[in-house]
């Protein structure tokens, strides 16, 4: 079903934080569309201005230019806010080990700082990006909530943390908490450049562009990839949720298994391009495969994801063919 049948009070007005980012804003379009208001808080780290300049003119959209480690910037976005999507973060395994300290202040605090805010601002659900990663080395697949083994990184780290503040926020002061463990999230807008981009849209840039792509490993990963509309679903499904499913954590994917070597050789195959892959070495504090049990998302938000990796895919290719 989707989320585009859900319905919410008019006037009903969210923040989303890391709107210059691939899932933020593809979260602010989704909203607008809806026809409802929207406030975006961004300080362009790693988001890019051109993925919010689209919305600029619509009366519904606010940008507010500002950092979530800092808390008076936290508590002016969230004024008058009914929703919070709590996006900003700074993802990435192994930059992570590069910058542990960083990742404390940014993840962690940060999102602490937009917990206060939120609260002080009698918001009434605070929806928040968690990870897979929380799963460390838990070997079972697939992975269930409640089943989680050694961190692996500091990424996973601050994840895991801000899934314990989140709870405690429910717990102690009063505000809905619904934390959104995404499993390998792609799609449009997703960022191909730089030494820590995700997969798929490296590899769609690199083949596009005639260039040899570097595999990570032996390819025999598999992971869990799950197409950026099921984590809007998630996301604004959350907002509707029960306060019996507050402060918890829940798997958002679409509950399959690609291999990576395999999703290589689709993309060679829907280019129609012939290009053989180079093979590096693994990437330290990578988990080898992750695969999602999402019936604890169905049960309590309703989460019922419309996209398959193949469907998903599909519309990744042709975006990227049109936009890079």
């Amino acid at each position: 079903m989707g989320y585009k049948h859900l319905k919410f009070p008019e006037g009903t007005k969210f923040l989303v934080t890391g709107a210059a980012g691939f899932i933020g804003s593809n979260l602010c379009e989704a909203i607008l569309n809806m026809g409802y208001k929207v406030t975006a808080l961004d300080d362009f780290s790693t988001g890019k201005q051109k993925n919010v300049d689209m919305f600029s003119g619509n009366p519904d959209y606010e940008f507010i230019k500002g950092d979530i480690k800092d808390l008076d910037t936290c508590m002016k976005a969230c004024e008058g806010v009914d929703f919070v999507l709590n996006q900003a973060a700074w993802g990435s395994v192994p930059r992570s080990l590069e910058m542990p300290l960083f990742y404390s202040l940014n993840n962690i605090q940060g999102t602490l700082n937009m917990l206060e805010a939120a609260r002080q601002n009698k918001v009434k659900k605070f929806v928040y990006a968690s990870s897979s990663s929380v799963y460390g080395d838990e070997p079972n697949l697939p992975k269930t909530e409640g089943r989680e083994g050694n961190l692996l990184s500091p990424y996973a780290l601050t994840k895991r943390c801000d899934e314990e503040w989140a709870k405690l926020y429910t717990m102690h002061y009063g505000l809905d908490t619904y934390g959104m463990r995404y499993f390998n999230v792609f799609g449009r807008r997703q960022d191909p450049d730089g030494a820590y981009a995700a997969v798929i849209p490296k590899f769609l840039k690199q083949l596009l562009n005639g260039e040899t792509p570097t595999i990570n490993g032996d390819g025999k990963q598999s992971r869990d990839f799950t197409y950026v509309e099921n984590v809007i679903e998630a996301n604004l499904k959350a907002c509707l949720a029960t306060h019996e499913a507050a402060g918890n954590a829940f798997n958002i994917a679409y509950g399959g298994r690609e291999y990576l070597i395999d999703i290589y050789y689709g993309l060679t195959k829907a280019l129609g391009i012939d290009i053989e892959p180079n093979f590096g070495p693994d990437r330290k504090g990578d988990i080898k495969h992750s695969n999602a049990d999402i019936s604890k998302a169905r049960k309590l938000l309703g989460y019922d994801p419309d996209y398959s990796f193949q469907d998903g895919i599909k519309l990744a290719i042709e975006w990227y063919k049109e936009n890079l």
